[in-house]
C-alpha cells in the first residue's frame, strides 16, 4: 500500500531525503500547503462580495466552481505536480534551483533573457512573502467578526500582535515547533472537508458544478464577469508554488501524496460546501468559510484557522530565507549574515535583516490596508506572475534539456500559456486597487538584484585589467621579498592572475609567508557538491599554490573547515598559523561605459553595506587582515 512505502530520494550529489512516505507526505501538509489551504477563507468571498461581485446564481455560482476544480487539475495536478516537479536540480526546487539547471544541462547555457526572467520570479516572490502573511492573518481573525460583531475593532492590533510575534520568534529557529505543523495543519483539512460535506448533503446537485461544461457557459453567456472572476479564482491556487520550491525539504513523492491524497479532496470538498450554503442562503456571502459552522463551533473554527495562518505564513517566511541564501550564493544579492537554527538540519536558517525587513513591511501593508478584502485586490499578481514566469522556464527545459518533440511542447506550454495569460490579464486589472503593491516590491527587488549581479561583472572585469600574471609576479617577488613563516591565504574572486591583497601586502608589508595560497570559493549551479571533488589545488611554486573550493548554493561556505581537509599542500593547515588577507575595495562611480551612473551608485552603496566575508565564509576574525584600496567601475 502508498501509505506504507519507504521512500529514500537520493540526488547526483549524494544529498538524501528518505523517511516513511506517509510521515513525509505529513509533514509536507504542514509546510507545503499552508499558503493554498487558507485560500477557502477568502477566496470565494472575494469572488462573490468583493471588487467585482458575482450575482449569486446558478450560472455564476457553478461557473465559479467549475473554473476553481479545473484550476486545480490543470495548474496544480498537470502543470506543477506531473511536469514541473520533474524539473528537480538534484533534489532542489524553485525558481533559481530552474535557471541552474538549465544552465548546467542545457546545450545553449543560461543566457541573459533565461537569467532576467528567474530574477524577475524571485523579485515577485518577495511581493507574495510580504502580502501573505498579511491577507492570512488578517482572514483568519476577522472571523471574530462573525463570532461577535462588537470584536471587529479587536481585529488591527491582535493581528499585529500575532505578526509581530511570528517574526519574533524566527531566530529560534523552527525545528521544535515543525514536528506539530503537519497535524495541526491535517487536523485543519480534515476539518474543512467535514464542513464541506455538511452542506454538501443537503444539496448533492452541486458536485454538478465541477463539470467544465460550466465554465465554457460562464463565459460565453457573462463574458465580462467570467473574464473578471478570474482575478479572484487566482486566489484559489495562491501556494502553488511551494509545492515545486519546498520539494527539496521533503522530496517530489511525499508532496504528491499529500496533495492527491488529502489537500486536493479536502479543498473541493469545502468549495462544494461553501457553494451550496450560497445557493440557499445568499446572505452567508459576509464571510462563507466562517458561516458554515455552526454558532457554537465558530469560535474553535476562528482558533484552528489563525493557526493554521500563521503556520502558512512561517512557511513562506522561511522560504523567503532560502531564496535569499541561494540568491546569495549564486551571485544575486550582496552577503548577508546567515545563522543556522538547527545542528541537524540545514535547511533551518535565520536571515536577521530579512526577517526584519519583512516584518515592517507586513506592519506597514496591514496598517495601510486594514482589511482583508483591501488586500486582495493587491495579492494574486505575484503568484501569477512567478506562475506565468515558471511556465517560460518549463517551456525551455522542454526544448532544451527533455528534448520532448516540438508539437507536444506546443500543446502543452501553449494550453499552460493561455490559462497562465489569462489569469495575469485578469489581475492586471487590479494594479490601480492594490495590485501595484506587489509590482513596485518587485521592481525594487530585481532592480537591487540585477544591479548586483552586474556590479560585481564589471568590478571583476576592472580588477583583470589591471591583473598581473602570476608566474611573473612570483618570479619577480618571491626570491626579493623576505620569507616569514606560516601560512597566508589570500582571498580572491578570480581564479587567476594576482590578487590585490596580495600585491597590498607586499608593498606595504615587505614581507611574504613560507606558505602562500591563493584562494577562490566558487558556488555550482548545483545545491550539493561532493568533498572528493569540492577541491581544486595546484602547485605555482616558490611555496605558492592555487586553491579552489567548490560549494552548491544550498551549502554554507566553511573556510576553516575545508583548508583543514586540504591534502598535497605541504604539513596540516593549522589556525594558530595562519593569516587570512581580503581586499576590501571602494567603488567610485564613473561615467565609463558599463552601468548608468546611478546603478553604479548603487552597486557601491550596496557593496559598503554588504556582510563582510569573515562572517560568510566564517573566517575567524583574530586571523584576518583586511586592506583596502579604490575602484573605478
Amino acid at each position: 500500500m502508498a501509505h506504507n512505502v519507504v521512500t529514500e530520494h537520493e540526488s547526483e550529489d549524494g544529498h538524501q531525503i528518505s523517511g516513511r512516505t506517509s510521515t513525509l507526505a505529513i509533514g509536507a501538509i504542514g509546510v507545503v500547503f499552508g499558503d493554498i489551504g487558507t485560500s477557502p477563507l477568502y477566496a470565494l468571498k472575494e469572488m462573490f462580495d468583493g471588487h467585482h461581485p458575482l450575482p449569486i446564481d446558478i450560472l455564476h455560482v457553478f461557473g465559479v466552481l467549475s473554473l476553481i476544480f479545473w484550476s486545480f487539475v490543470i495548474i496544480v495536478t498537470v502543470k506543477y505536480v506531473t511536469i514541473v516537479m520533474k524539473a528537480d536540480n538534484k533534489g532542489e526546487g524553485g525558481s533559481l534551483a530552474l535557471l541552474a539547471l538549465i544552465t548546467r544541462k542545457s546545450p545553449g547555457g543560461r543566457g541573459w533573457l533565461l537569467t532576467i526572467l528567474a530574477v524577475l520570479a524571485t523579485s515577485l516572490f518577495f511581493g507574495d512573502a510580504i502580502i501573505t502573511p498579511s491577507i492570512s492573518v488578517l482572514s483568519a481573525v476577522e472571523g471574530l467578526v462573525v463570532v461577535e460583531a462588537g470584536l471587529k475593532p479587536l481585529v488591527l492590533p491582535i493581528s499585529v500582535a500575532i505578526l509581530v510575534g511570528l517574526f519574533l520568534i524566527q531566530s529560534r529557529g523552527t525545528a521544535g515547533l515543525s514536528k506539530f505543523f503537519g497535524p495541526i495543519v491535517l487536523l485543519y483539512f480534515i476539518v474543512l472537508a467535514v464542513l464541506g460535506i455538511v452542506h454538501i448533503l443537503p444539496n448533492p446537485g452541486i458536485i454538478a458544478g465541477l463539470s467544465p461544461h460550466h465554465a465554457v457557459l460562464f463565459f460565453v453567456r457573462d463574458p465580462g464577469l467570467a473574464f473578471l472572476s478570474l482575478g479572484a479564482v487566482v486566489l484559489a491556487i495562491t501556494g502553488a508554488e511551494a509545492l515545486f520550491a519546498d520539494m527539496g525539504h521533503f522530496g517530489r513523492r511525499p508532496i504528491i501524496l499529500g496533495w492527491l491524497c488529502v489537500v486536493f479532496p479536502c479543498l473541493i470538498i469545502n468549495y462544494l460546501g461553501q457553494c451550496a450554503m450560497l445557493l440557499r442562503d445568499p446572505s452567508t456571502v459576509a464571510n462563507p468559510f466562517f458561516l458554515m459552522a455552526p454558532e457554537q463551533f465558530r469560535l474553535p473554527l476562528v482558533i484552528l484557522a489563525t493557526l493554521a495562518t500563521i503556520i502558512a505564513s512561517q512557511a513562506l517566511i522561511t522560504g523567503a530565507f532560502s531564496v535569499v541564501q541561494q540568491a546569495v550564493q549564486l551571485g544575486l544579492m550582496p552577503r548577508v549574515r546567515i545563522a543556522h537554527t538547527s545542528e541537524s538540519a540545514l535547511g533551518q536558517i535565520y536571515v536577521p535583516s530579512v526577517n526584519w525587513g519583512l516584518l515592517a513591511l507586513v506592519l506597514l501593508v496591514v496598517v495601510t490596508f486594514q482589511e482583508s478584502t483591501n488586500l486582495l485586490a493587491a495579492y494574486g499578481l505575484a503568484v501569477i506572475g512567478t506562475m506565468f514566469i515558471t511556465t517560460c522556464l518549463i517551456t525551455v527545459l522542454m526544448v532544451r534539456v527533455w528534448n520532448w518533440p516540438i508539437w507536444q511542447v506546443a500543446l502543452i506550454a501553449g494550453l499552460f500559456f493561455i490559462i497562465d495569460g489569462a489569469y495575469l490579464a485578469a489581475n492586471v486589472i487590479k494594479i490601480p486597487q492594490g495590485g501595484w503593491f506587489p509590482l513596485v516590491v518587485a521592481i525594487v527587488a530585481f532592480t537591487l538584484l540585477t544591479t548586483w549581479a552586474r556590479g560585481r561583472q564589471l568590478m571583476i572585469a576592472r580588477l583583470r585589467e589591471g591583473a598581473i600574471p602570476i608566474k611573473v609576479f612570483i618570479d619577480s617577488a618571491a626570491t626579493s621579498a623576505t620569507r616569514v613563516s606560516g601560512t597566508a591565504v589570500f582571498m580572491t574572486s578570480a581564479a587567476e592572475g594576482v590578487p590585490p591583497a596580495l600585491l597590498h601586502n607586499l608593498k606595504h608589508n615587505r614581507v611574504l609567508h613560507e606558505r602562500i595560497i591563493l584562494l577562490t570559493v566558487k558556488i555550482a549551479d548545483v545545491p550539493y557538491v561532493d568533498d572528493e571533488v569540492s577541491f581544486k589545488l595546484e602547485d605555482l611554486g616558490n611555496g605558492f599554490r592555487r586553491l579552489i573550493i567548490k560549494y552548491g548554493f544550498m551549502q554554507e561556505p566553511n573556510v576553516p573547515a575545508a583548508l583543514a581537509r586540504v591534502q598535497g599542500c605541504g604539513p596540516a593547515i593549522r589556525m594558530i598559523d595562519t593569516s587570512f588577507f581580503l581586499s576590501r575595495q571602494t567603488l567610485l562611480a564613473s561615467e565609463r561605459p558599463g552601468m548608468a551612473l546611478w546603478r553604479e551608485k548603487l552597486f557601491a552603496w550596496m557593496m559598503q553595506n554588504a556582510e563582510s566575508p569573515m562572517q560568510f565564509f566564517r573566517l575567524p576574525t583574530n586571523r584576518v587582515v583586511e586592506l583596502g584600496s579604490q575602484l573605478e567601475i
